[in-house]
C-alpha cells in the first residue's frame, strides 16, 4: 500500500482548512490548550501553508464548528491519526478529547477497538489506552 503524506492528500485549501478546524476541535475539547498543544497547532499549520488570517477565523468560531468529515477515505484515516496525535500532546486522554476523537471514527466508519489501537500505537504502547472514559478529568 502506497504511503500518503497529509501534503499530498490535503491538495486544495478547503481541506487543509477543515483539517486544520478539526484539529483545533480536539485541541480545544478540554478546555485548556497547553503549550504541547498550541506548539502541534503551529507545527500543522505551517505544514499546510496556513497563514494566520485563514486560521483565526476558525479560533474565533470555536463553539460553533463541528467536525468537517473528509469524502476520500485515506483522508479521513490520516486525519483520525493526526487528530490522535493531538489529543495525546499533552500526555493525557482527556475523556473530552477522546469523545471528540471517537465521535470522528465512528463517523467515517471506525469502531472504537480500531480507534483505541490507533491510540496504543501512536502513544508508543503495545496496551490498551489507560483513558478512562467515564471520568472528566
Amino acid at each position: 500500500m502506497p504511503q500518503h503524506s497529509l501534503e499530498d492528500v490535503l491538495n486544495t485549501q478547503q481541506k487543509k482548512l477543515a483539517f486544520f478546524q478539526n484539529l483545533v476541535l480536539v485541541a480545544a475539547a478540554d478546555g485548556n490548550l497547553d503549550a504541547a498543544e498550541a506548539d502541534f497547532l503551529l507545527q500543522m499549520g505551517n505544514r499546510l501553508g496556513l497563514a494566520a488570517e485563514e486560521v483565526q477565523p476558525i479560533a474565533d468560531n470555536i463553539g460553533v464548528l463541528s467536525f468537517i468529515v473528509p469524502a476520500e477515505g485515506i483522508q479521513r484515516t490520516l486525519e483520525l491519526q493526526t487528530l490522535v496525535q493531538m489529543m495525546l500532546q499533552d500526555g493525557q486522554i482527556d475523556a473530552r478529547e477522546y469523545g471528540l476523537c471517537l465521535e470522528y471514527a465512528m463517523r467515517i466508519g471506525y469502531s472504537k477497538d480500531i480507534l483505541d489501537d490507533m491510540v496504543s500505537q501512536l502513544a508508543g504502547n503495545g496496551s490498551a489506552p489507560s483513558h478512562n472514559a467515564a471520568t472528566v478529568s
